[in-house]
């Protein structure tokens, strides 16, 4: 992980600035870090000390759960929060973020900003928006298991989590998160392989026909 500075830093915050968020002032102790691909930016059970507004890349939400089995339930993407939950909740069961892309984000310190966001309508309001978007998103997700084929699901999978046009998941993790097993998984990847959307590269898949996953991908946005 690395902490911007200095003229780096301002640059990017006078770029890519999120003022409009916000009725008052919040850049004075912003800070700008960079996550690379694996990259940890908050461990399960530990509780962050920063609000995070993600500009660019995305990651993934991970629990474990009492037997020990991790489990991939949600990503996180650009424009999005992360660690609002812990801001509205004092006591808040953190789950694991890591970053799939190389992910910068704004990071906004708690203990200098708590008060301040809890009495900013304006913030508020965005944040009240954000939660009902990702709710609804969530909701989404469980019912999409039963309306769509594996082949539509797997490939808005792809897409999100490809880093660089390189997809390399690993398929148990697939599996539990599409609600698949093992066989069908591997069926929809060999299928993608022979129509050349994907080339396989030892345990990678290189996205060879990025528009024809973005249309099976697509038909779960226009339902």
């Amino acid at each position: 992980m690395e902490i911007y500075k200095a003229d780096k830093k301002s640059l990017y915050l006078e770029k890519h600035s999120i003022e409009h968020l916000f009725s008052a002032p919040v850049k004075a102790f912003m800070e700008v870090h960079e996550y690379q691909r694996d990259d940890w930016i908050i461990k399960e059970g530990t509780r962050p000390d920063f609000l995070f507004f993600v500009v660019d890349g995305n990651a993934k939400i991970y629990i474990t759960h009492q037997n020990g089995k991790v489990s991939l339930i949600n990503f996180i993407n650009a424009k999005e929060f992360i660690g609002e939950m812990e801001l509205l909740h004092d006591v808040y069961y953190t789950k694991g973020i890591q970053a799939s892309t190389k992910t910068i984000c704004f990071a906004l310190p708690m203990h200098h900003y708590r008060k301040q966001l809890m009495e900013d309508a304006k913030f508020l309001r965005e944040l009240t928006r954000f939660l009902s978007i990702k709710a609804t998103q969530m909701a989404m997700k469980y019912t999409q298991s039963l309306a769509f084929p594996l082949e539509n699901r797997l490939a808005d999978f792809i897409l999100q989590t490809a880093d660089n046009g390189v997809y390399k998941e690993k398929h148990v993790t697939v599996c539990d998160y599409l609600g698949v097993s093992y066989r069908h998984l591997l069926h929809v990847l060999t299928q993608f392989c022979e129509k050349q959307y994907l080339q396989k590269e030892g345990r990678k898949y290189h996205i060879k026909q990025y528009d024809a996953l973005k249309g099976l991908s697509q038909v779960l946005k226009n339902k």
